[in-house]
């Protein structure tokens, strides 16, 4: 099971130079990032190498963090190939909560990663579809 961190953060100078500093001294590598601004604070999903040492390191630093289930999803990267997923997903019922994606070879994968309610629903009906869940450990090392 894949795992990111939400890490909520003021929306000051400095925060983010913070945050990667702490992961930096850990010896974290930082596979993907995601900052949303909401106004006084906002919300940093990070994809990395070590997420639970990562959510230590961040909370012993005094940083509100979370950690998340993702499911990491090989999509195909051409016109349709996130729409073949949504489809798929709309079609049984299973709402996304939260994704953000990118490219691992351009013109041929990609990944979505998704936050969902129902996690083991979620993935049944990617396998059942034909589509393949990135393992936690690969993922890690992309």
């Amino acid at each position: 099971m894949a795992e990111q961190i939400n890490i909520f953060a003021e929306n000051k100078q400095g925060r983010l130079n913070t945050i990667t500093g702490i992961l930096f001294e850990n010896d974290i590598n930082i596979r993907a990032i995601v900052i949303a601004d909401r106004e006084k604070f906002g919300v940093i999903k990070i994809l990395v190498d070590k997420p639970l040492f990562a959510y230590k390191a961040l909370t012993d630093a005094g940083l509100a963090c979370a950690l998340k289930k993702v499911l990491a999803i090989i999509i195909d990267d051409k016109a349709g190939g996130l729409h073949d997923l949504t489809k798929t997903f709309s079609g049984r019922g299973i709402d996304i909560i939260d994704a953000y994606g990118f490219v691992i070879k351009s013109n041929m994968k990609a990944v979505l990663c998704v936050e969902v309610k129902d996690y083991d629903s979620a993935k049944a009906v990617v396998e059942d579809n034909g589509f393949r869940i990135l393992a936690d450990s690969d993922l890690y090392k992309l």
